[in-house]
């Protein structure tokens, strides 16, 4: 398969699973983002590091946000969120910070492709991308891309969005973000 035709097929992919996800969803996400006092995310290898995308992007957008497992991570409590990713839709480290966040008195979010795995379950809301992850790429494989990259990189491109939704909600613009994006490039 030539570059051009592997190019298109993984961006449909993309496309597809970022079209699926459902407008209530994420609207409650949004929702939950806007009101929180403080934000903490976290996600395992590549779902991290797509979190921690996110995070910076809600940073600039003026949210208090912290990454999970970072020196400077405050502790949980009420009107504090904990936004997790699990895509497969159960991992023991993602269980055990919700079941801390939850003692604390924050609500939980859950970003995952298999809603009715645990770590979906015990949260108080979850945003869906119905996408193949390491769960789904052995048995029956539908994506071009290798194991769970579908959907991490719908995770990058459903972010994106939340970041457009956010900004107007928040009253931030393209120039009070930047203006808190970091001078010590």
């Amino acid at each position: 398969m030539s570059l051009a035709a592997l190019a298109a097929s993984a961006a449909e992919e993309l496309r597809a699973g970022s079209a699926t996800v459902s407008e209530a969803e994420f609207a409650a996400l949004v929702e939950a983002i806007a009101s929180s006092r403080r934000i903490v995310a976290y996600g395992c290898g590549r779902e991290g590091l797509m979190m921690r995308a996110l995070a910076m992007r809600l940073y600039h957008l003026g949210c208090d946000v912290h990454m999970q497992g970072d020196m400077s991570c405050p502790p949980l409590g009420a009107g504090d969120l904990l936004l997790v990713s699990s895509g497969p839709g159960r991992l023991s480290t993602v269980a055990a910070l919700i079941g801390q966040a939850r003692a604390g008195g924050a609500k939980v979010a859950c970003i995952t492709a298999e809603p009715l795995g645990p770590d979906p379950q015990a949260s108080d809301l979850c945003l869906v991308i119905p996408t193949q992850t390491m769960a789904r790429d052995q048995s029956a494989p539908t994506s071009v891309l290798p194991m769970g990259s579908v959907f991490e990189g719908a995770m990058f491109l459903i972010f994106e969005l939340l970041v457009l939704a956010l900004r107007p909600r928040l009253g931030e613009t393209l120039q009070t973000m930047r203006a808190r994006h970091t001078n010590l490039e």
